[in-house]
């Protein structure tokens, strides 16, 4: 069984936004009362309050008092969700604090702003349900016009609503569906592989020479949004020039995510379609992007698109491997072996080199065949095809 998410645009109503606007404001204050009730536990050297407690407290007993009755009018469900949201938060830390979880260490959680992407979810149990005219019903919201972009493949087990920063709603589904569902005919062709070497001056180069150029999406509206900053920058706070700067801002931010995500959706599918087998280097992109060339390699997102790569071919069922980070693909000569290939800071400028046996080498060329070398190798490795 396998869960994916489906996004759509979602365009509420007047008296819906002000309904939508409640949820968010009600779950986000039961989130912040939530983290400050563990935090005040911590501080006074008492037992971590559980949810169940804290449900009680925040919720029950709250909506009794006279500050907080109005979580009365918005649904149960989506206060639970913010406390179990808060909760899961917590135990990420934890696990980070003890080395059990991957990634980099992770901070505590934090207290959510009104400003910036708001979000409320209903489970099953708050019973959302989308209607036979294709609309979404919610509970003391209503029913939410959908743009439906492609039909659920089966009934949706949760439902988010988002909120942008630039004031558009989306409803992100989640549905399980069956794990062999997604797979790709088989290629025949013993040449449908292909290694992936990532780059800056080409985003990648695959087998054959063939070139995916960078597209580049914040260089350019780098100088527009330069200006929508500087314009942000001197707007009185609080005022209502500044509110209109802030959101021409969020706009600007809002197009580069999207296009570049769309754009690495698209190359992503076609890799996996065109090719039986992919393989990539495993890249230290949080290390790459502390250097000089940070920013361009933050605009290249070569983290997403190698998840991305790595989730839509292990679904389709094609053949994908890793080669390790410090896998010589740039210094070794393709053709006889040896570490002869250009190295250091002072290399990048090589795109050209001869060997001492007279191979004459495309840097990005010779990587990309490496790297489907050593990737082909683990790959029957990992088969039990050959030995180590």
């Amino acid at each position: 069984m396998v869960f994916l998410r489906y996004r759509f645009r979602v365009y509420p109503t007047a008296p819906q936004r002000v309904s939508l606007a409640r949820a968010f404001g009600s779950a986000r204050v039961v989130y912040n009362d939530a983290v400050a009730a563990r935090r005040h536990a911590h501080a006074e050297g008492l037992a971590y309050p559980t949810t169940a407690a804290l449900s009680k407290q925040l919720i029950t007993e709250a909506k009794r008092t006279a500050e907080r009755s109005w979580l009365g009018e918005v649904s149960a469900v989506v206060l639970q969700q913010a406390l179990v949201d808060c909760d899961k938060a917590y135990k990420y830390f934890f696990a980070s604090l003890k080395g059990r979880r991957p990634g980099p260490r992770m901070g505590p959680p934090r207290f959510k702003r009104r400003s910036g992407t708001q979000s409320i979810r209903f489970t099953s149990n708050a019973r959302f349900s989308v209607l036979d005219n294709a609309r979404l019903r919610l509970p003391k919201v209503g029913d939410l016009r959908i743009a439906w972009s492609r039909e659920l493949p089966a009934t949706p087990s949760s439902v988010t609503i988002i909120k942008t920063s630039t004031g558009k709603y989306y409803a992100s589904f989640v549905v399980a569906v069956d794990s062999g569902e997604g797979l790709l005919e088989p290629l025949d062709d013993p040449d449908a592989e292909t290694g992936i070497d990532l780059g800056l001056k080409d985003f990648a180069v695959l087998r054959g020479g063939k070139v995916i150029a960078n597209p580049r999406f914040f260089r350019r509206l780098e100088k527009k949004l330069r200006k929508a900053q500087r314009g942000l920058s001197r707007k009185m706070k609080g005022s209502a020039n500044r509110a209109k700067a802030r959101i021409k801002v969020a706009k600007i931010h809002e197009k580069i995510k999207h296009t570049r995500a769309d754009w690495i959706d698209k190359q992503v599918s076609a890799i996996v379609r065109e090719n039986q087998a992919v393989y990539v280097e495993d890249l230290f992109v949080r290390g790459l992007g502390r250097g000089r060339v940070a920013k361009s390699v933050h605009d290249a997102a070569f983290g997403m698109f190698l998840a991305r790569l790595e989730s839509k071919a292990k679904r389709a069922g094609r053949t994908f491997a890793k080669v390790d980070r410090f896998f010589p693909s740039t210094r070794l000569c393709s053709a006889c072996g040896a570490l002869t290939g250009p190295r250091g800071l002072e290399g990048l400028q090589a795109r050209k080199w001869e060997c001492g046996c007279g191979a004459n080498h495309d840097r990005d060329q010779n990587a990309e065949i490496n790297i489907r070398r050593e990737g082909q190798r683990l790959a029957a490795l990992a088969a039990g095809l050959a030995e180590r």
